[in-house]
């Protein structure tokens, strides 16, 4: 009997380790960074069993055979309808600025999505301000309100919000809501959605978690899109979730979120609204592709802003936003501002950065004071030594979570939408990006970042160099968990 259990011992050490050899060989065939690669194998290697389970649910861009195949399914009619675009007067490559133009064509490559002129957009910067706008439109809709969040969290002006569109659906508006199961949870555990659904507003849930789901699909993969798009000429994309800042996460100690919208009229309302379809499909299998972008008459008073819509995700070119991002920070000239909440940059970009500092361009990163997220803060240090070393300046902001997400190079191009600089957004989530060519709309942006740098403080390398063995200890623990954060 002794001998029958050491055969048996022997063999389960057999199978575990041709389990890792297997897992091993998986993370190399992938082919991805070395620092992520190298980082899966140390969690799987010094936390035994726990790694590997951790890589079976995380490990791999895994959204579920069933979806997959749904997204394939539709993909035809959406690239048709994305073709058409090229057809408008609206496409005008010829007018896009340096900065632009390789963007545009790394889309056009990439996605099959040009940059589109004629828009009007109007950055908002305040709670108030976003959500009264979004209730002033939805009170002034004639037709249909599609919305897609990350977070609805009930209470304060998100709960004006849900009213607004009770009052819209009875004057027989078609309205849509499509929210992410998991960032949704407390709007989908109260009174909400049967008050909605009751009114005749149509509410999907997004990536729907269920412990028999874990076995399909990566339970960590979010809709973490945030789009409003009204009658087809009005949306809204940015870094803000439907709730009110007054009322969300209180508790925390990070202060309020503060965050970002864009209000945007014009040719590319229709292009969000296309996006947002293919979710609410992807979801529900019900087919709606919105009406392609109207070609008004051209005069020479018309004011040309040329936006590039980059979404990504899942579905779409895996390195898609990576790529954009690398782009516009190797083609800085003399200036480049970051604002993250969250910090988790891959060995890509953090070389990229350097680089920039390298060749005396001046390098801001905005980030939070105090995070809501441990890991994402302890992880996030372990990159500024390099950072600091290689002159790059780490303002840390002190008016509460800045949650904004936006890049400006040059201080004439920049890019503003819903991903964050860490690995969750750069690979995973499904995400939206605008990457716009106006001078006057990145002024503006230009004046909000440097609202944010005034009230922040600046990292000093002196005094960094001097902190505590300990926190460098905890600093380098988390990095081994970034290509989960």
């Amino acid at each position: 009997m002794a001998h029958f259990y050491q055969l048996l011992t022997l063999a389960g050490i057999l199978l575990y380790w041709v389990i890792i050899a297997g897992i091993t060989a998986r993370i190399i065939i992938k082919r991805r960074s070395i620092g992520v690669s190298f980082a899966w194998m140390m969690v799987i290697y010094v936390i035994p069993i726990v790694g590997i389970f951790a890589y079976l649910l995380f490990g791999e861009q895994n959204i579920g055979r069933t979806r997959a195949q749904r997204a394939k399914d539709m993909y035809q009619p959406y690239a048709d309808w994305f073709a058409h675009l090229y057809q408008i007067r609206q496409y005008r490559p010829n007018i896009l600025s340096s900065h632009a133009q390789s963007i545009s064509a790394l889309c056009e490559n990439q996605l099959g999505i040009p940059s589109l002129a004629d828009n009007a957009l109007e950055l908002q910067s305040t709670p108030e301000q976003i959500l009264s706008s979004l209730i002033k439109d939805i009170d002034r809709a004639k037709s249909t309100i599609h919305l897609e969040f990350y977070i609805w969290h009930p209470g304060g002006m998100a709960d004006d919000v849900a009213l607004a569109l009770i009052n819209a659906a009875k004057r027989n508006v078609s309205v849509k809501l499509l929210l992410d199961s998991a960032g949704s949870n407390q709007f989908f555990r109260s009174q909400w959605p049967a008050i909605l659904e009751a009114e005749g507003i149509h509410i999907a849930r997004a990536l729907k978690v269920s412990p028999i789901r874990v076995l399909f699909r990566r339970m960590d993969l979010r809709m973490h899109r945030k789009i409003v798009v009204i009658d087809n000429v009005i949306a809204y994309t940015g870094s803000m979730n439907l709730v009110d800042p007054s009322c969300f996460k209180t508790s925390s100690g990070v202060g309020q979120w503060i965050d970002v919208m864009v209000r945007i009229k014009g040719t590319t309302v229709p292009l969000l609204n296309a996006i947002q379809s293919w979710d609410w499909e992807v979801e529900t299998n019900q087919r709606q592709l919105p009406e392609l972008p109207v070609c008004k008459p051209h005069t020479e008073s018309e004011k040309v802003d040329m936006v590039q819509v980059i979404p990504s995700g899942p579905g779409m070119p895996e390195e898609i936003i990576h790529e954009v991002l690398l782009q516009s920070i190797y083609q800085a000239e003399h200036k480049i501002v970051i604002t993250t909440p969250y910090f988790v940059p891959s060995e890509n970009l953090l070389v990229a950065l350097i680089a920039a500092a390298h060749r005396s361009i001046c390098v801001n990163i905005i980030i939070p004071d105090k995070n809501d997220s441990v890991m994402v803060e302890w992880a996030s240090r372990s990159f500024f030594a390099e950072l600091l070393c290689a002159g790059v300046k780490i303002h840390r902001f002190n008016g509460g979570l800045l949650h904004t997400k936006s890049v400006v190079i040059d201080e004439s191009h920049c890019l503003i939408g819903t991903v964050n600089l860490d690995m969750r957004s750069l690979w995973l989530n499904f995400e939206v990006t605008l990457a716009v060519d106006d001078l006057s709309f990145t002024d503006q942006l230009n004046l909000l970042q440097q609202s944010y740098i005034d009230d922040a403080h600046l990292v000093d390398i002196k005094a960094w160099k001097k902190r505590p063995v300990y926190k460098r200890v905890i600093e380098q623990f988390f990095y081994l968990f970034s290509p989960l954060l």
